[in-house]
């Protein structure tokens, strides 16, 4: 077991902190990677020590392992104002040497915390953790790693997107270069399309002050999917560590541009409703539906559509990938029915692949027809919170997403923001419960 380490959590009041993050953290301890981990939650909030404990008491559950119980009997709540300096350098004083200080608050709030960081001398090994989104636009992100960079170095930092941690996720690294069947495959030769799809049958769950003025483009395409599609479309790393893997990362999403204008290659729309929900203005014209479509303008991608969607309230709750190759270009004489291509279809929650593969007699003897071969990819008892806590607190940020990169998902998307807020784009409607706009 590693040394002890603090993590000092701010935001711990927070509805992320309680339904994410400890649940995460509580996993990680229970299983056979548990390292020693104290906790000092922070907040504007006041927290009776009994309210605290019992707050983490519950995302630990009820069977505590070892590590789980003594990070709840070491755990404190310190309340007090992320910006004040006192109050700043009391948390670290508490906090002993090399703590995580990990942000769990708007960018507003992280940014004005990092400034007044700048004036005071953080421990030697200090590591930096910050929930997405990472800024609110490319040039709030650059600015923030500006400041970020003038505290600890690059590889200290960790802009946390738990679904790098998914078991579904991560077998993509599996899937693509330790797979003779798929990896000679993957490319614009025998790829005709890609769809990276997040739809959910649940609404906006009271989540108004944080969703209505992000959106389903920032909360999940510019937010996640991006780096899903990264790990699709990037080349080999030379080895699995972070510098190689997010290297290779970087590269595909340098690449990667709208395909085509971007009235064509984006369409939003929100659910019948949302507007009267509570705390929503509705003259922000928030979308609750996003899709994009992009291109990865490599010799192994150039001309694949790539399509990027999320939705919420939706009658399906459909994650996945889905990888539709070619079709054959000729059947021989004597051969019926149709030439569709493989498809191959990767669930991101839960995590199962489905390849539909062509084969004779399923409409007859000599007629050609689709066939299913199902899977279920192996779970994890780590949640994806715990796995990137994991790197977070054993200081490898391969689960991290890095700064060029943060900077990267906010430019692919910002002509699509610009004109959706300019109201060039038109706001379709489509009624809960359904696929989203009967036209689409």
């Amino acid at each position: 077991m590693l040394n002890q380490r603090t993590v000092v959590i701010f935001g711990a009041s927070g509805d992320l902190s309680s339904r994410l993050l400890l649940p995460g953290l509580g996993s990680l301890l229970a299983g056979p990677r548990a390292t020693s981990v104290r906790i000092i939650g922070t907040g504007r909030s006041p927290l009776a020590p009994e309210e605290w404990t019992g707050r983490v008491r519950a995302a630990f559950g009820q069977d505590l392992s070892p590590a789980a119980a003594e990070t709840l009997a070491t755990t404190r709540y310190v309340a007090g104002d992320p910006t004040d300096p006192a109050h700043l350098r009391a948390l670290l004083e508490l906090a002993g040497p090399a703590p995580v200080l990990y942000f769990s608050l708007p960018p507003a709030v992280t940014t004005a915390i990092v400034e007044t960081l700048q004036g005071i001398e953080l421990p030697e090994g200090t590591e930096l953790a910050f929930e997405k989104p990472f800024g609110t636009d490319a040039a709030s992100a650059a600015e923030l790693n500006k400041l970020v960079g003038t505290l600890v170095p690059e590889e200290n930092v960790h802009r946390v997107d738990h679904f790098l941690g998914r078991t579904a996720v991560l077998n993509l690294i599996g899937l693509r270069f330790a797979n003779r069947l798929f990896e000679p495959v993957w490319n614009a030769e025998h790829i005709e399309s890609i769809e990276i799809v997040y739809d959910e049958t649940l609404g906006l769950e009271g989540r108004a002050q944080y969703y209505d003025n992000a959106g389903a483009l920032v909360d999940m395409i510019q937010s996640h999917l991006l780096l899903v599609l990264a790990l699709l479309a990037m080349d080999a790393p030379a080895t699995m560590d972070a510098v190689e893997v997010r290297s290779e990362m970087a590269r595909a999403l340098r690449s990667t541009h709208l395909d085509g204008p971007v009235l064509d290659a984006s369409r939003r729309a929100r659910y019948a409703g949302y507007a009267e929900e509570a705390g929503v203005d509705a003259a922000r014209e928030t979308e609750t539906l996003a899709e994009v479509t992009v291109e990865v303008d490599t010799n192994r991608w150039a001309g694949v559509p790539i399509t990027l969607r999320s939705g919420k309230a939706l009658g399906a709750a459909r994650k996945e990938i889905v990888v539709k190759f070619k079709p054959l270009r000729h059947l021989p004489s004597g051969l019926h029915g149709g030439r569709d291509g493989e498809t191959l279809r990767i669930g991101l929650n839960p995590g199962e692949l489905s390849l539909s593969v062509p084969a004779l007699g399923v409409d007859g003897p000599y007629t050609m027809g689709q066939v299913f071969l199902d899977a279920t990819l192996p779970t994890s008892p780590v949640l994806p919170y715990g796995e990137v806590l994991n790197g977070i607190l054993r200081g490898d940020p391969l689960l991290s997403v890095r700064g060029d990169v943060a900077e990267r998902c906010w430019e692919i998307v910002e002509p699509v923001l610009d004109a959706w807020r300019s109201g060039e784009a038109p706001l379709e409607e489509y009624e809960p419960g359904s696929d989203g706009p009967t036209h689409w």
